[in-house]
This record gives C-alpha cells, structure tokens and sequence, in this order.
C-alpha cells in the first residue's frame, strides 16, 4: 500500500513552486501532492482493442496522449500468447517508458482457479500465473491482479483460495511482485470473505484490489471498507454518469473518502464499462470525476 507520509517523500524530488500536468491532469503547485494518483485500465477500452481499432501496443500512448494519464494497467487478454515472448514485451516496455507512462499492473484472466476444489488443478493454476508475475516484473509492473475462483462450502472456498494465493505469493516474493486479488465474482465479492482470505494468506505481498463496482448483492461501500486495509491497487469502476458528471451508481467521494482513509495513496485505475457514452467519452467522464475528487480531498 502506498501510505500519505512515502508519497510526499516521492513528491519533495518536485521543483517547488512549479505547477504539475500529471497524474491525470494534476497542476497543484509542486509542494502540494495529489491525494491520489490516477491510472488508465485496459479493460476501459476492450470493445476499441477487440475491434481492431486500437493495438494493444499503443494503448500506453493512448493514455498519455489522449487522456494525459501517466500509469497503465494492463489486461492479459490482449497479449495472452507473449508473457514469455522477451521482444514483445521488450517493445511494450521501452514505449511506454519512452512517454513516461508507468506499467502499474497486469490483470490476469483465464489461468485457472487458484483455489480450485481439486488439488492438481489448484497447483497447476498457481503455476499457470508463474509466466505473468515474470512479465509484470519485466515491465516494472507492483503487481498482477488474480481472481480468487473456487468451489465448496464459504469456509472450504476460504481455506482452497487462500492456499492458492499463498503458494503463487511465495513465488511472486521471489521476484519483489505483488498478487492482489479483486472482488470479481462468486465469493470475492462479499467484502468479509475477501478480507478472510488476506488474514488466512498473511503474507504482505499479497493483497487485495477493491473495485466500485464488482460487490453486486454486496453494499459496495462496506465492500470497499473492508477490502481496503490489504490494497494495494484500486479499480474506479464506470458506467453511466448524470448531468452533473457524477456516476449514478457510485457516489464517488463517499468512496474515495472511504480509500484515503484507509491511507491509500496510490493508483486509482479508470475502468469504464458503460455503454451509453463510447469508451474514449467514458474514460474522460471518468477521468473529470476523478480530477473532481482530487481537488476536493486535497483542500
């Protein structure tokens, strides 16, 4: 987690008195740090990149030279056959350090259940996640984000994905990685199952990603309180947004309120999935609200 006090000390490297264009469209002068810092999910453009209207190649440019947004989170699905291929991500890499974009994180999909009922599945799981935590590590990526899929009884589904995530972390550890889970479905969407699973992992590296949006049956808000004390990353999730800017189903400075509380500082990704706006409107609907967030909570 990236605390108040170890992003001021990141931000004293700024020359003071100038102003700042990053972050998202952050200009506060340069001893004023922002309450967060604001990074693009991939996912925000699926429908563009499976289009074929954009290549995942350039979507680090897109970032920064359509939405002035300095941190990227990948998703696998866009390169699923390169976590081992070295020029490839040779090339993600030097573009996006090229134009001073930050490679954030990888979201890994489609590897398996971590805390599969079966237990050769479960090891091969974890093992299938090997190649992602190296390439994220390549990339200069904190962390991968995994899903916590299982099967059972609550406590049986607790015990099968906290072992999953142990054995994955431990590997992850080896090479200074994070894997951090989001509440994506089944049980890792009620906010005190998550947040049992991090007791029963208890290993630092691993964590979890709040998402706005992905607690469905669950308050969201409670959601995000109990999930935020093990981030290491959070998800802005998007959808439709009123005539003031604000999203309908997501009070967004309750729940930012609730984020820098828990003394997170760090990445908040964009990740719209509305439909009403295109993705490209969507992110800066997005985005604009979260530039809203910034200047209040940093008064």
């Amino acid at each position: 987690m990236t605390h108040r006090r170890d992003f001021l000390k990141q931000a004293a490297g700024w020359t003071a008195g100038l102003s700042l264009v990053g972050a998202g469209g952050w200009t506060h002068a340069a001893d004023k740090a922002p309450p967060f810092k604001i990074s693009l999910a991939e996912w925000s453009l699926h429908r563009t990149i499976f289009g074929g209207k954009l290549d995942h190649l350039d979507f680090a440019k897109t970032a920064k030279e359509s939405f002035g947004i300095d941190g990227v989170e990948y998703v696998n699905q866009f390169f699923k056959d390169k976590a081992k291929d070295e020029k490839y991500l040779a090339d993600m890499k030097k573009r996006g350090e090229d134009l001073g974009v930050k490679s954030v994180l990888i979201m890994i999909d489609g590897e398996g259940k971590l805390g599969d009922a079966d237990e050769k599945k479960r090891a091969q799981s974890v093992e299938n996640h090997y190649k992602w935590v190296e390439a994220a590590k390549f990339l200069g990526c904190h962390s991968i984000r995994v899903n916590a899929a299982s099967d059972g009884s609550y406590e049986e589904q607790l015990g099968r994905a906290a072992d999953g995530l142990h054995r994955l972390s431990e590997f992850g550890a080896k090479h200074g990685l994070n894997v951090i889970v989001e509440n994506h479905g089944g049980l890792s969407s009620n906010g005190q199952w998550l947040a049992g699973v991090m007791k029963k992992v208890n290993l630092p590296n691993c964590g979890t990603l709040p998402d706005f949006g992905n607690f469905h049956d669950y308050d969201r808000y409670k959601g995000v309180t109990e999930t935020m004390p093990f981030a290491k990353a959070v998800s802005a999730k998007s959808h439709d947004f009123d005539a003031a800017g604000n999203e309908t189903k997501t009070d967004y400075f309750k729940m930012m309120k609730i984020v820098l509380d828990a003394g997170y500082h760090g990445y908040v990704g964009i990740e719209y999935e509305g439909g009403k706006l295109d993705e490209m409107a969507g992110i800066r609907a997005t985005l604009k609200l979260l530039q809203r967030c910034q200047e209040k909570f940093a008064a």
